[in-house]
């Protein structure tokens, strides 16, 4: 069991920055691949960018070169940074941590963090 708890979300002005922070508890941190994920109103959630548990990165094409996805093992925490933020970047933003186990893929989730970009 893992428990995700976000923060760092709220109202900034288009071409600014935020940093998301993702804290687990509950188990071994360094073995989850780690993804955020955004949700839009009347949108359907949509993975933003991912982590592995080696540390390798992909990311959504709408925010490539514009978000950064990072992890500290030592604290238990995935962040993303996002800059140059958008309008369209308005979303709740969601963590995501999961593994793959004989019998399919084990998936947790966070409570979800809201950021509005908007002048």
């Amino acid at each position: 069991q893992v428990q995700l708890v976000e923060s760092g979300g709220g109202l900034v002005q288009p071409g600014g920055s935020l940093r998301l922070s993702c804290a687990a508890s509950g188990s071994i941190f360094s073995m989850y691949a780690m993804d955020w994920y955004r949700q839009a109103p009347g949108k359907q959630r949509e993975l933003v960018a991912s982590i592995a548990s080696g540390g390798s990165t992909t990311y959504a094409d709408p925010v490539k070169g514009r978000f950064s996805i990072s992890r500290a093992n030592v604290k238990n925490t995935v962040y993303l940074q996002m800059n140059s933020l958008k309008p369209e970047d308005t979303a709740v933003y969601y963590c995501n941590a999961n593994y793959y186990t004989p019998f399919g893929r084990q998936d947790y989730w966070g409570q979800g963090t809201q950021v509005t970009v908007s002048s």
